[in-house]
């Protein structure tokens, strides 16, 4: 190999390797801006007397705009480059979120967190560019890494309440605004155009027409890998959300003591995504979600049922006792399950550029798009629950009922597609090896 070749290659890997470093640092500070409401929210609600529902909609309404701006934003990314249009979002996202520092109704502060929640949509930005720099059997790592910036979940419920505390709520946000601001102008000038996007710029790539790029959305398959988003990543944002108000109304915590206990859930979630993109490449992604969904469902279960007492009837007299779930043991099973739902996310994005390599823009923002409006819809929804039955648990309840959902259609599509192959027991772990259950098949269940 010549030393000009070596040299070409170095160079490719240095900017290869700078894009997902960057990328991560990124995706990390935008979603760090994200959740934000999950802790100045509560001072929202203290100034102004909001109800648990009232509270539900304002930690979500960020969540509603970067859900749905996903399935355009990858639609762009694929046709712009990633890096333009995360570098872009980032800035403009900085201005709507100095913007939530000024304002003082509840109206106000909606549409603000509106704007404020455009930094979720760079996701499907920084997915489109960063899988254009790693080939398929590498895809599920690099991608897995990048996700690892849902770790700005645990950056904003760590360190938020220290800065509030120290310089209040507003000051804070002002800090998030100009860190963000000076982040996208960063991001744009230490990374490069992604392969595909200076292939395409150069002329050696025809741009697909749109209808081309959503073609993939009217398959089933894409449907079921969105619900399944929905619950490992729409139900981890919502708890994100939701676990300083649980922390306090639930065990009596002050902010800070339950924005840490927060960490605790976010922390993994953050770390452990880029080991289940690893594991995900190695065993199957399908693998992971199995475990995912089967821990998710008995850690749920036992997180959803109440503090009770009990009276039995015995034969020398009444038997009473108790069943609570004591709050350390809280902590470790929202750990748990924060872990899980790291490895889930991973193993989910594992199949999209392996089954639709050439739509991750359009299928990933969708996919990304659904799990995004489980962010939403589910904090809401556990704040109504709350006003109406009256017991925390009941968010836990909920979220049982969604992973035995998913869980059910997961496995019974599974077991479809292996009845329609003959002569095959058990259909491959890894997507990679679609060919071997047709592609027609995959796409209907």
């Amino acid at each position: 190999m010549s030393t000009s070749l070596i040299a070409s290659e170095g160079s490719r890997k240095s900017a290869q390797y700078q894009a997902l470093g960057l990328s991560t640092i990124a995706f990390t500070l935008c979603f760090a801006v994200w959740t934000l409401f999950s802790i100045i929210g509560v001072r929202i609600k203290q100034e102004l007397s909001l109800n648990d529902s009232e509270f539900g909609l304002l930690v979500a309404t960020p969540v509603l705009t970067g859900a749905l701006s996903r399935l355009f934003l990858g639609i762009l990314s694929d046709k712009f480059g990633g890096r333009r249009v995360l570098a872009l979002l980032m800035l403009l996202t900085a201005g709507a979120v100095y913007f939530v520092s000024i304002v003082s109704r509840f109206d106000l502060f909606l549409f603000t967190a509106l704007g404020l929640g455009f930094a979720g949509g760079s996701f499907a930005a920084g997915v489109s560019y960063v899988s254009s720099w790693f080939d398929r059997e590498h895809q599920g790592t690099a991608l897995g890494i990048f996700g690892a910036g849902t770790v700005g979940t645990a950056i904003t419920a760590f360190g938020a309440p220290l800065l509030v505390g120290a310089y209040g709520w507003r000051e804070t946000v002002q800090i998030y605004a100009a860190v963000l601001a000076v982040a996208s102008v960063l991001f744009y000038l230490f990374t490069q155009e992604d392969p595909v996007s200076a292939a395409r710029a150069g002329g050696g790539v025809k741009p697909r027409k749109l209808s081309d790029q959503l073609a993939p959305l009217a398959r089933l398959q894409v449907w079921r890998f969105s619900l399944y988003y929905f619950f490992v990543f729409g139900a981890f944002v919502a708890l994100a959300s939701w676990l300083p108000r649980y922390y306090m109304g639930m065990y009596g915590l002050p902010l800070a003591r339950a924005g840490l206990l927060t960490t605790a859930f976010a922390l993994p979630a953050g770390l452990f995504r880029a080991l289940g993109g690893w594991i995900s490449d190695r065993v199957g992604a399908r693998t992971v979600m199995y475990a995912t969904f089967l821990v998710s469902s008995a850690a749920c279960f036992v997180l959803s049922y109440p503090n009770t007492d009990y009276v039995v009837h015995g034969i020398r007299g009444t038997i009473s006792f108790s069943f609570g779930v004591p709050l350390a043991a809280f902590v470790g099973l929202t750990m748990l399950l924060g872990f899980f739902m790291a490895i889930g996310m991973a193993a989910v994005y594992k199949h999209i550029p392996v089954y639709y390599p050439q739509h991750v823009g359009a299928v990933g923002g969708l996919v990304g798009t659904i799990g995004g409006l489980g962010g939403f819809f589910l904090p809401i929804a556990f704040g109504v629950m709350n006003d109406l039955t009256g017991v925390w648990t009941s968010c836990f309840m909920l979220l049982f009922l969604l992973v035995a959902t998913a869980l059910t259609w997961m496995h019974g599509a599974i077991r479809h597609m292996e009845r329609k192959l003959p002569g095959l027991r058990a259909l491959p772990q890894l997507p990679e090896m679609a060919d071997l259950h047709g592609a027609h098949t995959s796409t209907h269940h």
